[in-house]
């Protein structure tokens, strides 16, 4: 594995949030307490590395983040057991099969839900008895990826309060586009606060990982809905390869 490392692959650093979360042992009370440890850390516009026309290069700096990468890196990082079991899981979270290639990046959040939900690494939140809309889109907004149409149920913004007392620590939550090509415009990591529910996440415009109202997010940003899953709990072996 260690011949596989990522690029700005920090070994001590993974050590010290695994064995600072060892004695964390639901989900979602790991992803809070590794995902803290990185609010004020610096939001980075396309930290990744790679297009069609350059190699993909398999990454994992925490220098910097944007939503995804940050999401990526938090689940990765609250399943894994040792250092190279972390960078497995990335792999597997970021590439569709773990492949590390351009085309094979969950470069859409459709494609991020539907591949890590098949890996066993999420699973669905009911929203029995709240509207939904289904929406359809045709992605092609990531040049030298083939257009893709897909379908996705969402609750629709004014419905999005109704969610609330299901949600728990640890859910993710994706901001539906109103553009007519793109699926998803954000995404975060939902805290259960003792008065509100928190958004963690990396925020362009704060220009880093912060913790802000959902409730405030949702009045300030414009959005055909939302989508909400829950990571799921993983054995916690040692020496995991």
């Amino acid at each position: 594995m260690r011949g596989l490392q990522p690029r700005g692959l920090n070994r001590r650093r993974v050590e010290q949030l695994l064995f600072e979360a060892r004695s964390t042992r639901t989900i979602e009370n790991r992803i809070d307490v590794i995902s803290r440890r990185f609010v004020g850390s610096p939001y980075k516009s396309n930290p990744l590395i790679g297009s069609a026309e350059a190699d993909e290069v398999f990454s994992a700096s925490f220098r910097g983040f944007d939503c995804v990468t940050y999401i990526e890196t938090i689940i990765a990082l609250a399943r894994a057991s040792t250092v190279d079991h972390f960078v497995r899981l990335l792999r597997n979270i970021r590439y569709e099969q773990g492949l590390i290639r351009w085309d094979k990046r969950n470069h859409y959040m459709t494609g991020w839900i539907r591949n890590n939900t098949r890996e066993g690494i999420l699973g669905p939140i009911s929203t029995r008895g709240i509207p939904t809309r289904t929406i359809e889109r045709t992605l092609d907004v990531v040049p030298g990826i083939e257009a893709t149409r897909v379908r996705m149920k969402c609750v629709p913004k004014a419905e999005a309060p109704q969610l609330v007392p299901r949600l728990r620590t640890g859910d993710l939550i994706f901001f539906v586009s109103t553009r007519k090509h793109l699926d998803v415009f954000h995404a975060g990591i939902l805290i259960d606060g003792h008065e509100a529910v928190h958004l963690r996440h990396a925020s362009r415009s704060q220009g880093a990982v912060v913790d802000q109202r959902l409730s405030e997010f949702l009045k300030a940003n414009r959005m055909a809905g939302v989508l909400v899953v829950r990571p799921q709990a993983a054995a916690l072996r040692r020496n995991q390869q």
